[in-house]
């Protein structure tokens, strides 16, 4: 299992700033609140992930598809920017200690980024449900990752002793 979708050089810019923290943390909370459980008329779940560097638990609202066997696609698109969004390296640090809240339900998941004819497929699902995301690839040069998370059964994964 490879995450290994590199920065690309062009990309739109996105805002950032307390005004966007703020935003984010009051989607996520309503999200795990059930008050809200789409993001631009799109299926939307909580993801909540290990900082690759910090180790601290973060959480991220994201759209998501419905994949094979029901598993959930995502995709790190961070609207077309030139950079992956922070999540992706965090999952790929740690993709057994990955979250998901939906509609107020906890399930824990293993991460995996999809390539070749799996990314494709899944890519031409994403785009026929989600046109915007078919733009935001025209917006940089770099491959959007789409990712797979698949329920994982057992208990949760304790937290690491270390913050590296």
């Amino acid at each position: 299992m490879s995450f290994d979708t590199h920065a690309g050089h062009r990309g739109s810019r996105l805002s950032s700033g307390p005004v966007m923290r703020w935003l984010d943390n009051r989607m996520t909370s309503r999200v795990v609140r059930k008050a809200f459980s789409t993001f631009f008329s799109f299926d939307a779940l909580v993801l909540t992930t290990v900082g690759a560097k910090s180790g601290i638990e973060r959480k991220t609202v994201v759209c998501w598809f419905p994949g094979k066997d029901d598993s959930y696609l995502i995709v790190a698109a961070a609207g077309g920017t030139a950079g992956n969004p922070a999540w992706y390296y965090n999952v790929a640090a740690h993709p057994d200690r990955v979250e998901i809240e939906i509609d107020g339900t906890t399930i824990p998941v293993t991460a995996e980024q999809l390539h070749g004819a799996e990314r494709a497929d899944a890519w031409r699902q994403i785009t026929a449900a989600a046109h915007r995301f078919a733009r935001f690839q025209q917006h940089t040069d770099r491959e959007l990752p789409v990712l797979r998370l698949t329920r994982r059964s057992g208990p949760r994964p304790e937290p690491s002793d270390t913050a590296g």
